[in-house]
């Protein structure tokens, strides 16, 4: 019998010198491998997912929809999935066919059973937002133009049932620069301490220098308060990842 292929692979995206960096981006290449590039990228990426489903089984509503925007390969589906009620709906979104496809593939995978819908589309051009009880945005509205967020955000708060809310967690800059160096030092040496080498972080580090672009935390704060909500705190912090709760 042939050996089953695994589903996800090890992210050596970066690995081997490259004479031009393009533009980070979500495609076929990406998509094989973000579930590792996830976990040994993102500083207590399953603590991180403990908590939001902790939230998303208090904010969820029975006959309401539940939506993760830039939901990738709906890994926090999974994880959310047994603290939310049967009677909500999941949607993920995402601008990628090649991570709603891998997706699709894990949720099939698990024998997720939820009323569940995957969309292909470009938030950055909009999202209608329906009989929301929470909304998701994992480490998602940083790649989006800042020219487009303020619209991104009135959307999201249209669409959310009162009493709803979103979580958001992002990169963001500190307001001391001296802070901001070393944040960024000390995240780069939790990668190092993950294997990966200095090359890939660099190269990694040039292609997404054009496509990921952070606020300060304030920044995010007012743009939520600015925008229809009504409270937001933060529920978690190490060093440049923040993650934010805002209520409707």
């Amino acid at each position: 019998m042939a050996k089953q292929k695994k589903t996800t692979e090890r992210d050596k995206l970066f690995d081997e010198k490259r004479s031009l960096i393009e533009n980070f981006n979500f495609g076929k290449a990406t998509a094989q491998v973000f579930d590792d590039m996830l976990n040994r990228s993102v500083p207590f990426y399953g603590e991180m997912q403990r908590m939001i489903a902790e939230m998303c089984g208090d904010f969820a509503v029975e006959g309401t929809n539940l939506y993760d925007l830039g939901c990738s390969t709906c890994t926090t589906f999974l994880h959310i999935d047994q603290s939310v009620h049967p009677g909500v709906t999941f949607v993920g979104v995402d601008s990628s066919q090649e991570m709603l496809n891998k997706a699709k593939q894990k949720l099939t995978k698990a024998g997720f059973k939820r009323d569940y819908e995957l969309v292909c589309g470009d938030i950055n051009k909009g999202i209608e937002i329906n009989n929301a009880s929470v909304v998701i945005m994992n480490l998602t509205l940083q790649f989006v133009r800042p020219l487009y967020r303020e619209k991104l955000i009135q959307s999201i708060t249209r669409g959310l049932k009162d009493g709803g809310c979103l979580i958001l967690i992002e990169k963001v800059l500190s307001e001391y620069s001296v802070l901001n160096r070393l944040f960024i030092k000390y995240y780069y040496d939790m990668k190092k301490r993950n294997g990966y080498s200095e090359l890939e972080i660099a190269q990694k580090r040039e292609a997404l220098e054009n496509v990921l672009i952070p606020y300060h935390f304030d920044e995010n704060r007012e743009l939520l308060l600015n925008n229809g909500f009504k409270g937001c705190d933060m529920f978690f912090r190490w060093y440049n990842f923040c993650g934010m709760v805002a209520l409707k």
